[in-house]
Formats: structure tokens, C-alpha cells, sequence
């Protein structure tokens, strides 16, 4: 049915008899609609799950499994898969020629074109699968038959922002839901001390985008990440005033406790006020617990020295590796580490030269990822600790311009891999072309990617909704399969 004419000369309201009383009834009818729903409990039950009273409250999964945190490790900037986890002897074959015809369409992004290049390290068969390996990564290859490479990622922007925030969010639009987010809305976290998400930055600087990267978007803030510092006081602003003490503190939490309680009986099905009394709650509780997590003085001189801590140039990754490994160990569920600040030649975005970039930060992250996997393993934590590696995006298979050793951003093929978890070590997933210019066989997008992860630590990403704007939504919207090869 089409409603009638908006407007007809000769009424002066604009509106005849007849649309006077379609536009009612309508309206009649979306009313009623809505009592009925309401009667049946529809939008308490929305509003209820999608706000809990203690929105960190630990919760069961979809399935039984053995993982329970997940430490993802963003090289931000986009390494080099062609160098680092994909050799193609093809390129070695063809280094120095022009571009194949079939690849001149590429969006260069107003960068030059160069001829085919060459990895810059040679490649290692490694442990018994006999995975390859760069030379960029020499302790890491000890631990090859632990994690499961996947060489045919593929995104939707070659741009370091929108890549960015679609490997964080499952989109390239910010406004969304985090990965970790995603994780502790639907499992909770295992610590009541500690938050559910924590996210280390570089020293460098944040990733492009900053904080829709770890944003719960249009979740309740509890599910946000919460960025640590490395160094001191790991939360601004959490230590107790000096001229107020614990006992004063406690009071005002009390008293400010009571009025909430106060207006929640009074107005039931408040639920977001309920998860922001629990989160001062939270921040009280924290002023001990998370100092604690990243006094590094409680660890041994040879754990220290096993993730570089004292050492340049893997001090700063190897001190937030480790941190990472005790909050893990303290029930944190999510933790994000990322290497790289800032831009170009800061992260891993070898515009310039991909020796000289990825030898700097490889050098940085070799050798304290190696020793996470070891220590992790060694504290029978691996199984229950997912561990994620990778960036944005990959790097293309030519030089950027003629005689520059660089290569340009790759959003059509790249590799990564997961360990631990509930992962199959030693596997080898997908493939990209011969040259390593887009993946060709099992292809794997970031919602797959997101889908995989969910799925190890025992969510289903159909099932793990969140009700927004009408609608059920989740963090692989209507897209996504589990990597089934992968998973043990």
C-alpha cells in the first residue's frame, strides 16, 4: 500500500480526511506493536543482555575449549609477507623485470612502480614441519612447529588507518566494537581485579586511527580497552589522592554507591548506570592489583634476560611482552601489543627501504615473541593462551620505483599466523600467487580471521550478538568462516 499524496490544495492543514486517518493509523499500529513487544519482554531482554548489571562477570562460551586469553601481537605499519613468512623463488627468478600485464591495474596509491624484487633475507625450513622462515627472524623459527601460518589474508583498503581499524573491528568505518571488546562481552573476564582489555602502546606513538582501534564502539564503555603504560604508574590518575587516603576513598565510593542504589530502585532496567558504579568499583580495586601486574622487579634475571628486558634494542617489546604474559597469567582476557608508533619508517611500513625498516623492528620483536611462546609454554599457559601475529596488510612484490629497496602497501595478499590456543602447529594455511601478489587459494578475509579467533576461545561469531539499532548485530556482520585446517 503507498500512502496517499503528502499534499492537497484546497485543505489548509495540507492533508485530506483520508490521509489524516492513514497517517493515524499507522501510527495506532506501531504503538500497539511496540506494547505488544514490550508486554513480551523484547526490549527488557535486548536491553538486559546487552548491558548487564556486572558487565565483567565471567561467562561460558558456546563450546568447551582450553583457550582463555588471547595476546595479539599488531605489527603496525604492515610487514613484508614476501620477506618474512612466504618466500616465492619466482622472484628470485624474475628480479629486475618489469610487472607482469596482468598486474599494471593496481592501485599504487600515486606511488611509483618498480621492477620485481626479491626477498631480502634468505628463508629457513624450520622444526619438523619444516616451515619457512626469514632470516629476520631467527629465534622465532626455533618455535615454528607451534604456530599455524596463514598466507592468504586478504582486506578491503590499502590505506594504514582504515586497514587498521578493520583489523581491529571487522570494518573500515570507526564507530564499531573492538575485537577485544567483542571477546570480554561475550566471555567476561577471569580477574574482578584487573580490566578485561589492555592495550600496550609503542613508545613511538599510537597507530594510526588511536583510539577507535580498541574503541567498544557502540557497546558500553566496560568493554573498552584500557591502555597500560609500560613504565610507572600503568593507569594516569589511579593512585589515591594524598589528601584524601584509602579510607576516605571508600567512604565517598560507599556513599556514591548508596545514590546509585537509590535511583536504580526507582527506575528499573537502568542497567547503564549500574555498569558505571561497577567500573568505579573496578578502578578501586585496580589501584593495587594492576601496579602489581607490571612490577617486572618480582621476576627472575633469567626471564629477564630471556625477553631482552635489559637489553637494546628488544627492552621496550620485551618488557611488554612479559607484561602481557603476567596479565595473562592474572586472568586478563584480551591484551593487545603493538610494535611501531607513529608513521612511515616508525612502524613497519618500508616505504624505504625493507631491509633497513624491517631489520630495525625485527630485530626489536624477535627475540621477546620467541621468548613469550617459550615462557608461555613453559607455565603450561600456552594452550590457554591464543597468540595472533601480524598487521594491516602485506607489501607488495616490486620495488617502489626504479633502484628503491621499499615496497608499497598490499591489502590482496599477506600472511599471518596464531599459536597456542587450541591452534595446529606446524601447519601451513592458503597461498598467494607466485609472485605474492594476491592470495589464491583459501583465501582468508579479516572476518575469517576474527571468526577463527572467536571460535578457539569457544565463541561462535553467529551467536555472539549485540543488539543495535534494530537489529542483531556482530563483529563479522553477516560475513565469516572459521579456518577449520588450522584448529587442532
Amino acid at each position: 500500500m503507498h500512502p496517499p499524496a503528502p499534499h492537497r490544495a484546497g485543505f489548509p492543514c495540507g492533508q485530506s480526511r483520508r490521509e489524516a486517518i492513514w497517517e493515524m493509523g499507522a501510527g495506532v499500529a506501531g504503538l500497539a506493536l511496540s506494547a505488544l513487544l514490550d508486554a513480551d519482554g523484547f526490549f527488557a531482554r535486548h536491553a538486559a543482555a546487552a548491558t548487564p548489571a556486572d558487565p565483567l562477570a565471567p561467562r561460558p562460551g558456546h563450546r568447551a575449549v582450553p583457550a582463555r586469553s588471547v595476546i595479539f601481537l599488531l605489527m603496525n605499519g604492515a610487514p613484508s609477507h614476501v620477506d618474512t613468512f612466504d618466500p616465492k623463488p619466482l622472484l628470485e627468478r624474475h628480479a629486475g623485470q618489469s610487472l607482469p600485464a596482468e598486474m599494471t591495474f593496481i592501485n599504487s596509491g600515486g606511488r611509483a612502480l618498480g621492477k620485481l624484487t626479491p626477498a631480502c633475507r634468505p628463508f629457513k625450513p624450520c622444526g619438523q614441519s619444516g616451515i619457512p622462515v626469514s632470516d629476520f627472524f631467527p629465534k622465532l623459527r626455533e618455535h615454528a612447529d607451534k604456530f599455524a601460518v596463514i598466507r592468504s589474508c586478504h582486506t578491503d583498503t590499502h590505506a594504514h588507518g582504515s586497514a587498521l581499524v578493520q583489523m581491529n573491528t571487522g570494518k573500515p568505518l570507526i564507530g564499531r566494537p573492538s575485537l577485544g571488546s567483542w571477546v570480554v562481552y561475550g566471555l567476561g573476564s577471569e580477574n574482578r581485579d584487573m580490566p578485561g582489555y589492555v592495550v600496550l602502546l609503542d613508545k613511538r606513538g599510537g597507530p594510526i586511527g588511536g583510539q577507535p582501534n580498541w574503541s567498544s564502539g557502540f557497546m558500553p564503555a566496560s568493554y573498552q580497552g584500557t591502555l597500560f603504560r609500560p613504565t610507572g604508574t600503568p593507569i594516569l590518575d589511579l593512585a589515591v589522592p594524598a589528601d584524601l587516603g584509602p579510607a576516605g576513598q571508600r567512604r565517598q565510593l560507599d556513599l556514591l554507591a548508596a545514590l546509585n542504589d537509590e535511583h536504580l530502585r526507582s527506575r528499573p532496567g537502568g542497567t547503564e548506570l549500574a555498569a558505571r558504579a561497577a567500573s568505579y568499583e573496578l578502578a578501586w580495586r585496580m589501584q593495587s592489583e594492576a601496579p602489581e601486574a607490571v612490577d617486572l622487579s618480582r621476576e627472575t634475571p633469567a626471564t629477564l634476560a630471556a625477553y631482552g628486558v635489559d637489553a637494546e634494542p628488544t627492552a621496550e617489546f620485551g618488557r611488554n611482552c612479559l607484561i602481557a604474559r603476567r596479565l595473562v597469567e592474572r586472568g586478563v582476557r584480551f591484551v593487545q601489543l603493538y610494535s611501531g608508533g607513529g608513521h612511515l619508517e616508525e612502524t613497519w611500513d618500508a616505504h624505504e627501504s625493507v631491509e633497513k625498516n624491517h631489520g630495525r623492528h625485527a630485530a626489536e620483536t624477535d627475540q621477546p615473541i620467541a621468548a613469550l611462546l617459550a615462557d608461555l609454554e613453559q607455565r603450561g599457559l600456552l594452550d590457554s593462551t591464543l597468540v595472533v601475529w601480524g598487521g594491516e596488510f602485506g607489501r607488495m612484490p616490486f620495488s617502489e620505483g626504479e633502484g628503491k629497496p621499499g615496497r608499497n602497501h598490499n591489502p590482496y595478499g599477506f600472511s599471518m599466523w596464531m599459536a597456542g590456543g587450541g591452534v595446529k602447529g606446524g601447519t601451513i594455511h592458503g597461498a598467494t600467487d607466485d609472485l605474492g601478489f594476491a592470495a589464491v587459494e583459501k583465501r582468508v578475509h579479516v572476518h575469517d580471521l576474527h571468526a577463527t579467533i572467536l571460535w578457539l576461545l569457544g565463541l561462535d561469531h553467529t551467536r555472539l550478538t549485540y543488539f543495535h539499532q534494530g537489529r542483531d548485530d556482530r563483529l563479522t556482520d553477516v560475513f565469516g568462516n572459521v579456518i577449520t585446517e588450522i584448529v587442532a
